[in-house]
């Protein structure tokens, strides 16, 4: 077995401080990407255990079904079809504040639905003066092909 020269070398003596100098860019370009990343502060996520994700989510009073509604806070199934049942009754709600008319929903139970509630729009009822506004067109005015074939802006090829 022979043993290898002191003189040899992985790498030539003039390319060592090159490497050594790529090496050091490397590790400082993590070590400030770690802390830009929030690496200190505990901003890094483990991928093992990641953070609850709180989903947001709103619901519109006036069509969604008992099923949708039992998702909110303070709601289940029945208090759900409550809801249900009075709008079925008494038509939609004209405001959040509507709920508190059906039984069984108080101020803390609105105040914990509210964050997940769609305002209602504003209903508009049509009367006499909109049908009015609305008009057939007037099929006389239309010109027809004939008159078109013969309109003395016409040019022939």
């Amino acid at each position: 077995m022979s043993t290898p020269d002191a003189d040899s070398s992985l790498l030539p003596s003039r390319s060592q401080p090159l490497v050594a100098l790529a090496v050091a860019v490397g590790l400082v370009a993590m070590a400030a990407w770690y802390v830009a990343a929030g690496g200190l502060r505990g901003g890094l996520v483990h991928h093992d255990a990641p953070p609850d994700a709180s989903l947001r989510f709103t619901v519109n009073i006036n069509t969604a079904p008992a099923a949708e509604l039992a998702q909110l806070p303070g709601l289940g199934p029945a208090l759900a079809g409550r809801i249900v049942d009075h709008r079925r009754e008494h038509g939609p709600f004209d405001s959040v504040e509507g709920l508190m008319a059906v039984p069984g929903i108080g101020p803390a139970t609105l105040e914990a639905m509210r964050p997940h509630l769609r305002p209602p729009r504003r209903r508009t009822v049509a009367g006499p003066a909109a049908a009015e506004e609305i008009q057939e067109p007037d099929v006389s005015t239309i010109p027809s092909a004939q008159s078109r074939e013969h309109h003395p802006m016409k040019t022939s090829p």
